[in-house]
């Protein structure tokens, strides 16, 4: 039998990289070793359950029959409960014709891709950040990298931005950031947002805007004196350009509850919900209910949020912690400061070290395989988010994260580090 011929995306799209190493550290469980595993952005729910009442409302919700196919847009209840939630959090309003209901986050990124970028489109986006490159492989649109630095926290700058803006189609942000759980600046933001009003008011009639994709799906997690600052909010002329992703999955740590809304220009939303009709992705009818529900029950929502930040924040500073004593005694890791969601990023710079039976690690994949194998420590490299192959910087996840390893954890990855050379 000859080889399938199938589509070029088909033929051309590329796998995502957390995926193939889940199926490595998979296979290392299988062997019987003990992985530490923080590589994916989901939750143990054993550490952290989704909230009570969130769980008690789901099982009424179908025990009052609530099975079969939702509203298109979302069902109403919820659309009113997202728009009051939001505007009481974030001190923005959004209608609930201008809100659209999916199965989670990523349908609501496919669709705003779908909806706004041709072929040859320009597209903005850092490096590190999630799966931008991938929705513009499937739009064919064309890449527009930001190389984000340290500096700047791995956040894109308006400086950075400000020669690309000509002729783009969109800007695609997301703070919190994933991979790096750190945020905008409100100075910073204000300047980019700057820059997409004016780029739109020097646009003619008729042609294409410069749109803002805003990622906040993490924006409930931030810690210490931390602030999320909302585009719209620092200037309201955005909101005629801007969509937002939203949603229960990491506030909440309810990721298979799947229930994401968008929120944007009601001209717009209507598009998003078209597209998202055809390919199915509505949240479903009885987690819909659920969801209403617990958002307008304020001081559950507030109770389970003040618990579960206190829960990540332990551990993304008991982590950073132990890198920073690591670099005190003499090893080359670093990393910043922990600011929100449940990421922590870190510097793991062992390249041209040679291990203890005299290999060599000559690529930064080396390292990566020599963490997990000697160290029993799993880790995301920014390469995973568009970075460079070369790039020493990695992406921890403290959601499956026991506070009780990890003492235990620093002690295998010590000893991993004191046998190189």
């Amino acid at each position: 039998m000859g080889k399938h011929i199938l589509s070029h995306l088909a033929e051309t799209l590329i796998a995502s990289e957390i995926v193939r190493l889940g199926a490595t550290i998979k296979e290392k469980i299988r062997q019987g070793n003990h992985i530490y595993n923080y590589t994916i952005g989901d939750f143990d729910a054993t550490q952290f359950p989704i909230p009570g009442l969130l769980l008690e409302e789901i099982i009424q919700a179908y025990r009052e029959g609530k099975t079969t196919y939702p509203a298109a847009e979302g069902e109403l209840e919820l659309r009113k409960a997202v728009s009051a939630f939001i505007e009481n959090y974030q001190s923005v309003q959004y209608a609930p014709n201008e809100i659209l209901i999916s199965a989670g986050g990523r349908p609501l990124i496919y669709s705003v891709y779908r909806t706004i970028v041709d072929k040859a489109d320009k597209v903005i986006y850092p490096v590190p950040s999630w799966n931008n490159n991938h929705y513009i492989h499937f739009t064919e649109g064309e890449h527009v990298i930001i190389e984000a630095t340290k500096e700047n926290n791995f956040m894109p700058t308006a400086a950075q931005i400000a020669p690309h803006v000509k002729g783009a189609t969109m800007l695609a942000l997301c703070s919190p950031l994933n991979p790096t759980g750190t945020t905008f600046k409100k100075e910073e933001l204000e300047a980019i947002c700057d820059l997409v009003i004016a780029e739109n008011e020097s646009r003619n009639e008729g042609e294409k805007k410069l749109y803002l994709m805003f990622d906040q799906i993490y924006w409930a997690l931030t810690f210490g004196e931390t602030r999320h600052y909302n585009p719209v909010a620092l200037r309201p002329k955005m909101k005629a350009y801007t969509v937002f992703i939203d949603g229960i999955s990491k506030a909440f740590a309810a990721t298979g509850v799947r229930v994401g809304w968008a929120m944007g220009p009601e001209e717009l939303i209507v598009k998003m919900r078209s597209l998202n009709s055809h390919i199915g992705s509505w949240a479903p009818m009885a987690e819909q209910h659920a969801v209403a529900r617990f958002l307008t029950n304020d001081n559950e929502v507030q109770s389970f949020l003040e618990h579960f930040k206190s829960e990540v924040d332990i551990r993304l500073r008991k982590i950073y912690d132990g890198f920073q004593q690591l670099k005190k005694d003499g090893f080359p890791v670093d990393a910043i400061i922990p600011q929100a969601a449940i990421y922590l990023t870190v510097q793991i710079n062992l390249v041209g070290k040679k291990t203890a039976d005299g290999g060599l690690l000559k690529e930064q994949p080396d390292v990566t395989a020599y963490l997990l194998s000697e160290a029993k420590l799993a880790l995301v490299p920014f390469s995973a988010f568009g970075a460079g192959k070369d790039n020493n910087w990695y992406r921890i996840s403290v959601g499956c994260c026991k506070k009780e390893e990890i003492e235990t954890m620093f002690s295998k990855l010590k000893e991993a580090l004191v046998k190189l050379n």
